[in-house]
């Protein structure tokens, strides 16, 4: 019997009432229905500097940066909500792909990957996910073609934190749904 996937999400943004946070937590609650097995880092408790060459020249890797390496290696799939800022993904979540590109072996090769996002906006983050979605196949990622986007995110959430439509509701399970079946079909056998 395989095992379940393990997928890894995070958001690009650290802030406690992120609204990317929650899109991001019903999205892990909808991949854990799902049959995925799923660990979430928040960049607020795993805190990253910024890449600089000359830190990595003196120092290597710093340690925060080796545990979202190993983490990523750990892991068959990645869910990622990312926030958009000026029209463009988010400096903390740039910030964390390029530093674990840095390690010896590329941790995102082959790695199955969903992109949500959430904005108060009326695009719901759209041109930010296009970026994310396109610097992860760059580095080597699968990513899925479901996607989910939350307009108005701000009116989108109850006091509990679920989401109030049925219809984004689907969306975000559609897109965990696929996650969890393209990553368990791809990843290697555990017989």
């Amino acid at each position: 019997m395989p095992s379940a996937p393990r997928i890894l999400a995070f958001s690009g943004s650290a802030r406690s009432e992120s609204l990317n946070k929650k899109l991001l937590a019903v999205a892990v609650e909808a991949v854990r229905a799902a049959g995925g097995e799923v660990t979430v880092v928040d960049f607020k408790t795993l805190p990253l500097p910024l890449y600089d060459g000359d830190l990595e020249d003196a120092s290597g890797l710093p340690a925060n940066v080796q545990t979202l390496v190993t983490l990523v290696t750990q892991h068959a799939g990645l869910l990622i909500a990312s926030p958009e800022y000026n029209s463009q993904i988010t400096p903390l979540l740039k910030n964390a792909i390029d530093w674990c590109t840095r390690a010896d072996d590329n941790p995102f090769l082959g790695k199955v990957a969903a992109v949500v996002s959430a904005s108060p906006g009326a695009f719901g983050g759209i041109r930010s996910m296009t970026l994310a979605r396109q610097l992860l196949v760059h580095v080597g990622c699968h990513v899925i073609p479901a996607q989910c986007i939350l307009p108005q995110a701000h009116k989108a959430f109850d006091e509990k934190g679920a989401l109030k439509e049925e219809r984004t509701l689907k969306s975000v399970h559609t897109v965990a749904a696929e996650l969890v079946r393209v990553t368990g079909a791809l990843q290697p056998s555990q017989a």
